[in-house]
């Protein structure tokens, strides 16, 4: 569990961003924010990492993959034209939401 007293709290999070990075250098540049969100499997909060790509739902498995999160948690979400789908869980020890976006087929909206 983590505070919000300091910035100090984000390190973790923003270290894991690092290493993340580091080790998959070749992946599709994703939008990243440190974010404080729910521990996955827990009631306890601490900052996290929101990885989102918006270029096609291979980069979105791409990053699954190499973030190792379970294919079978995926959910997805839909409003207006727009999909998504989003995979929660831990990388180098912080939550992790993964989103991947995607533009619905016509007849598809909601």
């Amino acid at each position: 569990m983590t505070t919000t007293d300091t910035n100090a709290d984000q390190v973790n999070a923003a270290a894991a961003l690092l290493a993340i990075l580091t080790a998959h250098r070749n992946l599709p540049a994703p939008d990243v924010h440190v974010k404080l969100m729910m521990v996955p499997g827990t009631h306890e909060w601490a900052w996290g990492l929101y990885i989102a790509l918006h270029f096609g739902l291979h980069q979105f498995e791409q990053w699954r993959a190499a973030l190792g999160l379970d294919p079978i948690a995926i959910e997805q979400e839909r409003h207006g034209t727009t999909g998504w789908l989003i995979a929660t869980g831990a990388h180098c020890g912080v939550p992790v939401e993964l989103y991947g976006f995607y533009a619905l087929a016509p007849g598809d909206e909601r």
